[in-house]
């Protein structure tokens, strides 16, 4: 596929980001588009591999290796490189039901286990597929498609997120009638209030709710499934049900001062900062608002590099970030060898706005928080950390401990909370009566059934905290498995009769 010596002739570009400064004074996405010219060339580098690793989709050692929607990526490499965008096009949305997401926030795990990134800077898979995504709006190829007949089945999907989108999506095409319910003001789930705009623009993700709607879904908001509609009122009215909710109980940090004023959890910050982006008259309360404030981000992923470029944006004093583990290498190591999900260090886009603000790498690592701090009036103060270092037991198991001397303050008036989610909330989980497992809804990937009669789940909900391009696999498996349910027989696409 592409060019036959490109990868050898043709160097990786990266996607222009705008200047770090500059673009903290708007919220706007910070990178701009590759031109016609560039994805072309990064198309001619994607070699003719045996086997196109790109997209095993599968989990090595705990991360995810190659595409999990199983994108057709090397032929849609050729094609672009042939300039022929709208077979390019067709090819990308075989898969994937919304590349425009994928293109700008998954991590990519198809370009590291990319043949070429053996020994050379992976193919720029997640920046051709946004190009051919956003070309294909652009030129009007992608328009409303409603089914030509109804069954007169019909399916009610819990949640609005990248799961609950992508099941609506295959069971609208199927010809079901399919309403989704979102007990928030907007649908998306954290594609609208999980993931900053400056990352993923909200009128990208409008843009396919409102194409989901002229195709028939419908969706129904500000709508809690337990308190404005009951399970047993959705079991009689729909023929079957899929629970979508995603996994949104926090992990907290039980420590002394937790309960101080300035303490939240990362998703409260980044949900309130985005209301008040979309609507200027839902301002964030002044305790979620990092204006003046030393700001501390407690996590190392991306849900804490998301805090830290909200935080820049909307004026905080300072912001340091801390990690419990040590700084990633600079290259792979024997024990993450190609194709698994390459574990070394980055600068996210976040991290490069701090430096540039604040003229150093902003992330602690190695690092534990003891205590939070308050003052006379209940508010937060300052933070207490001491530093770790990982050992090994006589067993061989990997632990921390606390290295003595290593004690420091930090002033803080704000500190964010990003360690992950534990599961879903439990509170529609028990309306429905479903059963859990590990925290998790208790339903076989394949099967997607729970312990209720004509009660499925999907995404987050059954797989726990995951990547979006995993959720959207299991919405497009899950719409699979609930059309044969309803009908007998499918004919909708699936991995799994493979």
């Amino acid at each position: 596929m592409g060019k036959a010596t490109g990868f050898m002739e043709i160097k990786r570009e990266e996607a222009v980001e705008r200047d770090p400064i500059e673009r903290l004074n708007d919220w706007k996405e910070y990178s701009t588009p590759f031109t016609d010219d560039m994805m072309q060339r990064q198309g001619a580098r994607c070699m003719d591999c045996g086997t196109p690793f790109c997209h095993i989709g599968m989990d090595i050692n705990g991360a995810t290796s190659g595409c999990p929607v199983y994108n057709l990526i090397p032929e849609w490499n050729d094609l672009v490189y042939k300039g022929k965008w709208k077979e390019a096009l067709d090819r990308l949305i075989k898969t994937n039901n919304f590349p425009e997401f994928t293109g700008r926030v998954c991590p990519a795990p198809c370009e590291g286990s990319c043949t070429v990134a053996i020994s050379e800077p992976a193919v720029a898979i997640k920046n051709i597929e946004q190009a051919i995504i956003d070309k294909g709006f652009e030129n009007d190829w992608i328009t409303p498609n409603p089914p030509e007949k109804r069954t007169g089945k019909t399916v009610a999907i819990i949640g609005s997120g990248p799961a609950g989108l992508a099941a609506a999506d295959q069971l609208n095409k199927a010809g079901h009638t399919v309403t989704i319910y979102e007990r928030a003001d907007r649908a998306g789930g954290l594609l609208t209030y999980g993931i900053p705009n400056m990352k993923l623009d909200k009128d990208v993700v409008q843009r396919r709710v409102d194409l989901l709607a002229q195709e028939g879904v419908r969706f129904v908001l500000n709508t809690e499934v337990g308190k404005d509609i009951t399970a047993n009122e959705l079991k009689e009215i729909f023929d079957s049900v899929i629970l979508c909710t995603g996994s949104q109980k926090h992990r907290d940090l039980i420590i002394e001062g937790r309960e101080a004023e300035g303490v939240h959890f990362a998703m409260d910050y980044l949900t309130a900062a985005t209301k008040h982006l979309l609507d200027e008259s839902q301002p964030p309360v002044n305790t979620l608002d990092a204006e003046g404030k030393n700001v501390i981000v407690i996590g190392g992923g991306d849900t804490g590099a998301d805090c830290i470029a909200t935080a820049l944006r909307q004026g905080a004093k300072n912001v340091v970030q801390f990690g419990k583990h040590p700084q990633l290498p600079l290259k792979r190591t024997e024990d993450n060898m190609w194709p698994e999900y390459p574990k070394v260090f980055s600068l996210e886009y976040a991290h490069k706005e701090a430096k540039a603000k604040f003229g150093e790498d902003i992330r602690e690592y190695s690092i534990q928080t003891k205590a939070f701090i308050k003052d006379d009036a209940g508010k937060l103060k300052e933070l207490h950390t001491v530093e770790m270092r990982k050992t090994r037991t006589d067993n061989g198991k990997l632990v921390y401990e606390e290295i003595p001397g290593t004690e420091k303050v930090w002033p803080a008036e704000l500190v964010l909370i990003a360690i992950g989610f534990e599961g879903p909330e439990p509170t529609v989980l028990e309306e429905f009566g479903v059963e859990t497992k590990n925290r998790k809804v208790n339903a076989t990937y394949g099967k997607f059934t729970t312990n209720v009669d004509g009660v499925f789940a999907a995404g987050d909900a059954r797989r726990g905290q995951s990547l979006i391009v995993w959720a959207i696999n299991e919405g497009r498996e899950v719409a699979y498995t609930v059309d044969q349910h309803l009908m007998g027989k499918t004919s909708l696409p699936t991995v799994l009769a493979m």
